[in-house]
Protein backbone atom coordinates (compact mmCIF):
# COMPACT_ATOMS: atom_id res chain seq x y z
CA UNK A 1 0.00 0.00 0.00
CA UNK A 2 1.01 3.66 -0.68
CA UNK A 3 1.45 6.12 1.59
CA UNK A 4 1.72 9.79 0.30
CA UNK A 5 2.27 13.21 1.52
CA UNK A 6 1.98 16.71 -0.81
CA UNK A 7 3.63 20.37 -0.37
CA UNK A 8 1.92 22.73 -2.20
CA UNK A 9 2.75 25.93 -3.81
CA UNK A 10 6.44 25.61 -2.45
CA UNK A 11 8.25 29.14 -3.42
CA UNK A 12 10.92 27.47 -5.18
CA UNK A 13 11.90 26.00 -8.62
CA UNK A 14 10.99 22.45 -9.42
CA UNK A 15 14.52 22.02 -10.80
CA UNK A 16 15.77 22.95 -7.36
CA UNK A 17 13.83 20.75 -5.73
CA UNK A 18 14.53 17.86 -8.32
CA UNK A 19 17.94 17.85 -7.15
CA UNK A 20 17.59 17.14 -3.65
CA UNK A 21 14.49 14.53 -4.32
CA UNK A 22 16.87 13.36 -6.31
CA UNK A 23 19.06 11.79 -3.23
CA UNK A 24 16.12 10.41 -1.69
CA UNK A 25 14.54 8.14 -4.11
CA UNK A 26 14.52 4.57 -3.79
CA UNK A 27 16.36 4.79 -0.22
CA UNK A 28 14.65 3.04 3.08
CA UNK A 29 13.12 6.44 5.35
CA UNK A 30 15.49 6.45 7.93
CA UNK A 31 18.17 6.90 5.22
CA UNK A 32 16.66 9.83 3.40
CA UNK A 33 15.35 11.15 6.42
CA UNK A 34 19.22 11.54 7.63
CA UNK A 35 20.36 12.45 3.85
CA UNK A 36 17.58 15.23 4.33
CA UNK A 37 18.68 16.16 7.84
CA UNK A 38 22.05 17.12 6.69
CA UNK A 39 22.09 18.20 2.95
CA UNK A 40 23.00 21.87 2.43
CA UNK A 41 19.34 22.79 -0.25
CA UNK A 42 17.51 25.58 1.29
CA UNK A 43 14.59 23.01 0.47
CA UNK A 44 15.84 20.52 2.53
CA UNK A 45 14.06 21.09 5.87
CA UNK A 46 10.91 21.27 4.03
CA UNK A 47 11.57 18.35 2.51
CA UNK A 48 12.25 16.86 5.86
CA UNK A 49 8.93 17.85 7.26
CA UNK A 50 7.10 16.46 4.29
CA UNK A 51 9.06 12.87 4.24
CA UNK A 52 8.34 12.90 8.14
CA UNK A 53 4.43 13.69 7.50
CA UNK A 54 4.55 11.07 4.74
CA UNK A 55 5.65 8.52 7.66
CA UNK A 56 3.35 9.49 10.31
CA UNK A 57 0.04 9.21 7.39
CA UNK A 58 1.56 5.50 7.11
CA UNK A 59 1.46 5.09 11.01
CA UNK A 60 -1.71 6.64 11.37
CA UNK A 61 -3.13 4.28 8.55
CA UNK A 62 -1.97 1.08 10.15
CA UNK A 63 -3.36 2.18 13.60
CA UNK A 64 -6.83 2.91 11.88
CA UNK A 65 -7.32 0.60 9.18
CA UNK A 66 -5.69 -2.34 11.20
CA UNK A 67 -2.99 -2.53 8.64
CA UNK A 68 0.45 -4.73 9.62
CA UNK A 69 2.99 -2.30 8.61
CA UNK A 70 6.61 -2.09 9.21
CA UNK A 71 7.81 1.59 9.67
CA UNK A 72 11.10 -0.12 9.08
CA UNK A 73 10.64 -1.63 5.80
CA UNK A 74 9.26 1.89 4.22
CA UNK A 75 11.22 3.37 1.21
CA UNK A 76 10.39 6.38 -0.69
CA UNK A 77 9.07 4.84 -3.96
CA UNK A 78 8.35 8.13 -5.38
CA UNK A 79 9.38 11.98 -5.00
CA UNK A 80 8.04 13.59 -7.43
CA UNK A 81 8.20 17.60 -7.89
CA UNK A 82 5.68 19.40 -10.68
CA UNK A 83 5.69 23.20 -11.95
CA UNK A 84 3.02 25.48 -9.89
CA UNK A 85 1.46 28.77 -11.42
CA UNK A 86 4.36 31.10 -12.00
CA UNK A 87 4.10 34.58 -10.68
CA UNK A 88 4.94 37.20 -13.53
CA UNK A 89 7.00 39.79 -12.52
CA UNK A 90 8.72 43.05 -13.64
CA UNK A 91 12.27 44.61 -12.94
CA UNK A 92 13.49 48.39 -14.22
CA UNK A 93 15.92 48.47 -17.26
CA UNK A 94 18.06 50.99 -18.04
CA UNK A 95 16.62 53.67 -20.32
CA UNK A 96 13.22 53.29 -18.92
CA UNK A 97 12.60 49.31 -20.57
CA UNK A 98 11.80 46.56 -18.17
CA UNK A 99 12.75 43.33 -18.06
CA UNK A 100 9.96 40.50 -17.25
CA UNK A 101 11.16 37.34 -15.05
CA UNK A 102 9.14 34.67 -13.79
CA UNK A 103 9.01 33.46 -9.90
CA UNK A 104 8.78 29.66 -10.45
CA UNK A 105 6.53 27.86 -7.65
CA UNK A 106 6.27 23.78 -7.51
CA UNK A 107 4.03 21.21 -6.23
CA UNK A 108 6.10 18.07 -4.09
CA UNK A 109 4.16 14.70 -3.76
CA UNK A 110 6.48 11.88 -1.94
CA UNK A 111 4.88 8.62 -2.01
CA UNK A 112 6.11 5.79 0.70
CA UNK A 113 5.70 2.15 0.26
CA UNK A 114 6.66 -1.03 2.48
CA UNK A 115 9.43 -3.64 0.84
CA UNK A 116 7.69 -6.85 -0.05
CA UNK A 117 9.86 -9.06 2.18
CA UNK A 118 12.94 -8.83 4.03
CA UNK A 119 14.73 -11.71 2.20
CA UNK A 120 15.62 -9.76 -0.72
CA UNK A 121 14.29 -11.80 -2.98
CA UNK A 122 11.24 -10.30 -3.56
CA UNK A 123 11.30 -8.36 -6.80
CA UNK A 124 13.45 -11.39 -8.27
CA UNK A 125 11.75 -13.39 -11.32
CA UNK A 126 12.41 -17.18 -10.84
CA UNK A 127 13.87 -18.38 -14.81
CA UNK A 128 12.55 -21.87 -15.93
CA UNK A 129 15.37 -24.61 -16.16
CA UNK A 130 15.28 -26.27 -19.46
CA UNK A 131 16.88 -25.56 -22.55
CA UNK A 132 19.71 -22.65 -21.94
CA UNK A 133 18.35 -19.55 -24.43
CA UNK A 134 19.63 -19.23 -27.73
CA UNK A 135 22.37 -16.35 -28.03
CA UNK A 136 20.77 -13.61 -30.98
CA UNK A 137 22.82 -13.72 -34.27
CA UNK A 138 24.07 -10.47 -34.91
CA UNK A 139 24.20 -9.76 -38.77
CA UNK A 140 27.61 -8.33 -40.10
CA UNK A 141 27.22 -5.62 -42.98
CA UNK A 142 30.26 -5.13 -44.44
CA UNK A 143 30.83 -1.50 -45.53
CA UNK A 144 31.73 -0.19 -48.87
CA UNK A 145 35.30 0.85 -49.40
CA UNK A 146 35.04 5.05 -49.09
CA UNK A 147 35.15 6.95 -52.00
CA UNK A 148 38.31 9.32 -52.83
CA UNK A 149 37.40 12.84 -53.61
CA UNK A 150 39.48 13.94 -56.85
CA UNK A 151 41.69 16.58 -55.19
CA UNK A 152 40.83 20.22 -55.74
CA UNK A 153 42.26 22.49 -58.55
CA UNK A 154 44.64 24.74 -57.13
CA UNK A 155 44.95 28.24 -58.29
CA UNK A 156 47.47 29.24 -61.00
CA UNK A 157 49.66 30.91 -59.51
CA UNK A 158 50.27 34.86 -60.62
CA UNK A 159 53.17 35.32 -63.74
CA UNK A 160 55.14 38.39 -61.91
CA UNK A 161 54.54 41.64 -64.57
CA UNK A 162 57.21 42.52 -67.01
CA UNK A 163 59.15 45.68 -66.80
CA UNK A 164 59.90 47.88 -69.04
Amino acid sequence: MEFTAKLNYVRVSPQKVRLVLDLIKGRRVEEALDTLLYAKKGIAPKLYKLLRSAVENANYASAEKGLDIDVDRLYVKRAVANDGPRMKRIRPAPMGRAYHYQRRISHVEIALEEKASGNGHAGLVQTVEGAPAKKPVRKVVKKAPAKKKPAAKKPAAKKPAKKK
